[in-house]
């Protein structure tokens, strides 16, 4: 027998099958509502996003639908299934983790050698990301070209392609559905809040403030897409039990920086205020 090749498959992934499982063997039947997501975490030993990103993924393939302020309930397939989605995909967590430590390095180098014209692209999709309705298509195109802008700050090709690539995966149908949830006008106001904090800080010069503003840009982002649906307390009161639902995992805190960086964030500091008082 000609051997197969092995696919590793993410963790979401493997979450996924194994409740899709225990939705065709019966044990969650049509109509009947899962777990909450801290339950599932609890017992599948992983994180809450993870556990978020396998609901997305089997929502999409028109296996549960989640309701927000209720729970997570099992429906009936429809008569022409969604395909399952291939392990190809990326969860959303896992993507915006990837962009949260490839662009927060982006930024700090962009923050030592942006040039005014560097500054101006990053500035005239500012005031595009300003002037659009979100969630839309437009303010997506708009949000791209601020991350293309500060990659490109650093004149390499291939750096602006994978910002480009990663950035483009927002497009999948996991991210689309987790999107559907928790993007809205007072989110993208925050967000743009976000990112004008990277660009003062490259216009500034300050790397490692620069550094600081986009990984929090990112790890917010991921801290929005984590909150509550709104499904904990119900589970509670319909069980007859109070009790306080957990806030879901969020990004791990970065480490205090060492000395080095401590001394030259005291630098930045130091440079900024100088130029306040002339």
């Amino acid at each position: 027998m000609p051997l197969e090749a092995v696919e590793a498959r993410r963790l979401y992934r493997q979450v996924a099958d194994q409740l899709r499982s225990l939705i065709d063997s019966g044990e969650y039947a049509v109509g009947s509502r899962l777990p909450t997501e801290r339950d599932l975490a609890e017992q599948l030993k992983v994180s809450r996003p993870t556990v978020r990103e396998a609901l997305i993924a089997l929502e999409v393939e028109g296996r549960l639908r989640i309701r927000v302020g209720s729970g997570i309930y099992v429906i009936e397939p429809a008569a022409v299934a969604a395909p399952t989605a291939t392990a190809v995909i990326e969860g959303p967590f896992e993507l915006l983790r990837a962009r949260e430590f490839l662009e927060s390095a982006i930024a700090e180098q962009a923050a030592r050698v942006a040039t005014k014209d560097d500054i101006d692209r990053i500035d005239a999709a500012l005031v595009a990301m300003e002037n659009v309705d979100h969630p839309g298509e437009a303010s997506m195109v708009h949000d791209r070209a601020f991350h293309i802008a500060v990659a490109g700050c650093l004149g390499n090709a291939v750096l602006v392609r994978v910002v480009g690539e990663l950035f483009d995966q927002r497009l999948n149908p996991y991210f689309a559905q987790l999107a559907h949830y928790f993007e809205n006008p007072t989110t993208w106001r925050t967000a743009l809040d976000e990112h004008r904090a990277v660009r003062d800080a490259i216009a500034a010069r300050r790397p490692l403030t620069a550094h600081d503003a986009m990984r929090d840009h990112l790890a917010h982002s991921q801290e929005r897409f984590a909150q509550n649906f709104g499904a904990e307390n119900a589970a509670a009161a319909a069980s007859g039990r109070s009790r306080t639902a957990r806030p879901l995992a969020k990004p791990a805190t970065p480490k205090r920086p060492p000395k080095k960086r401590a001394k030259e964030r005291a630098k930045e500091r130091a440079k900024t205020g100088s130029s306040r008082r002339r």
